[in-house]
């Protein structure tokens, strides 16, 4: 299932930073903003299959908002 992420994107001396708002800490960068934004998709991926294996046997729920 494919979902979609609101970024936020600041050039920066080194280049680009990018963050998403919705998930705490979930940031990378690039040199340009092309390069940033497929950085994170892959900080995307990782972010959240930490969370799935945190939250394994936790008792957690799934809900469907919309």
């Amino acid at each position: 299932m494919s979902m979609k992420y609101k970024v936020n994107v600041r050039k920066t001396d080194e280049g680009y930073a990018v963050w998403v708002p919705g998930l705490p800490g979930c940031w990378s960068q690039g040199k340009t903003e092309a390069e940033a934004l497929a950085n994170i998709k892959d900080a995307i991926q990782a972010y959240l299959e930490t969370v799935e294996d945190l939250s394994k046997d936790k008792g957690t729920h799934y809900v469907e908002v919309g």
